[in-house]
């Protein structure tokens, strides 16, 4: 949408209504040195926005209130108004109507970025027991915009400085992890993980870690056969198709000796294997990254955290840096889609050589 010299207009969701989201919003938004980096759109009312606004305290929070994205303020906050009515507001309880306008907020927003009104979004957190609506049948975000946006596959990547984490699988009971592992679904999910190490962090030759799906990797098959019948042949595959892969690796001593350190990326078996060790590394700071998609959307590495919500204690720290993210992000693909343009053939500079080598003998 936005020329390259141009601030990149981000929309931002509000989340549940009745959680941290919209504190989280305020908070990172009352610092006007990001309106130097983006122009802000918050998809919600000025009514909701503006009670978290008096309930953050006192804070240089100002925006501009706008139903038209062709007419935004590119110095202040802006506020896109999805609904005109009164919602009642409970902060830190989970309600029907928390989650419903959460929904609202999410829905618009995303139809926007499909249709080219903005060009990345930054969502804040929603809850899956107050979403589940006759138009919302998802499990949250990440399959909602890979089924918006027609993805094949898509990958959830945590990442926080260079510590990234992706997933074979999310939100699944873990009763149903083993029979998941199969090496379609491993290959499809480093497909993505290793797509996005290139175009959007720059990485042109990235070592990923694959961990093990049993304790201890399955110690040689004595705990569980997966890594013998499926997740070693595929490493061993890749191997030998020149990717810098390595594992299968138990996954308490992997992050309890740092070996993360070594690897540009880590590929986990299922939701706790990767995110437990992740946000007890990342320290509040982590973002959660959906890989695969052709747009940008990045979320804070939390949820709603209903226990402290309207309590004025939440703290942007991974909001704030989600934002920073979805606009670094922008900029990374962008670059890699200017660099990779238009290659020449390894064909054309060959001849080119052998032409330059002909004229020097002669």
């Amino acid at each position: 949408m936005q020329q390259h010299t141009e601030k990149p207009v981000i929309g931002i969701t509000t989340g549940d209504l009745n959680g941290i989201g919209p504190e989280l919003i305020v908070k990172t938004l009352a610092d006007n040195r990001i309106l130097d980096l983006c122009t802000p759109v918050i998809f919600a009312s000025n009514k909701v926005i503006n009670f978290y606004r008096k309930m953050a305290g006192d804070m240089p929070f100002n925006f501009t209130s706008t139903k038209d994205l062709t007419k935004l303020n590119p110095k202040q906050v802006n506020i896109f108004n999805c609904w005109d009515e009164e919602v009642p507001l409970q902060p830190g309880t989970l309600t029907e109507t928390g989650g419903k306008y959460a929904i609202r907020s999410l829905q618009v927003a995303t139809q926007c970025l499909k249709d080219g009104q903005l060009d990345a979004i930054v969502t804040a957190p929603i809850h899956k027991s107050n979403t589940q609506l006759s138009d919302f049948p998802y499990t949250g975000h990440t399959p909602f915009f890979k089924d918006k946006f027609g993805a094949r596959d898509v990958l959830m990547l945590l990442y926080s400085g260079d510590l990234r984490v992706g997933l074979v699988t999310e939100h699944v009971p873990v009763a149903k992890v083993a029979q998941m592992i199969t090496k379609e679904l491993l290959q499809s999910k480093f497909n993505l993980l290793r797509d996005s190490l290139i175009k959007d962090f720059g990485i042109d030759k990235p070592r990923i870690a694959i961990l093990g799906l049993n304790p201890h990797a399955g110690d040689n098959g004595q705990i569980g056969n997966e890594e013998q019948t499926t997740i070693k042949p595929f490493i061993e595959q890749l191997q030998q198709q020149g990717h810098l892969v390595f594992g299968p690796y138990g996954a308490d001593a992997f992050f309890a000796r740092s070996s993360y350190l070594q690897f540009d990326a880590v590929l986990a078996m299922y939701h706790d294997q990767g995110l437990i060790p992740f946000k007890a590394i990342a320290h509040g700071e982590g973002v959660n990254y959906t890989a695969g998609l052709p747009v940008i959307r990045t979320s804070p590495d939390h949820g709603t955290a209903f226990d402290i919500a309207g309590k004025g204690i939440a703290d942007p720290s991974s909001f704030r840096e989600a934002l920073f993210q979805c606009i670094d992000l922008l900029r990374k693909r962008k670059e890699h889609a200017l660099y990779t343009a238009n290659p020449m053939r390894r064909g054309r500079m060959e001849k080119e050589k052998e032409g330059d080598s002909v004229k020097i003998e002669n």
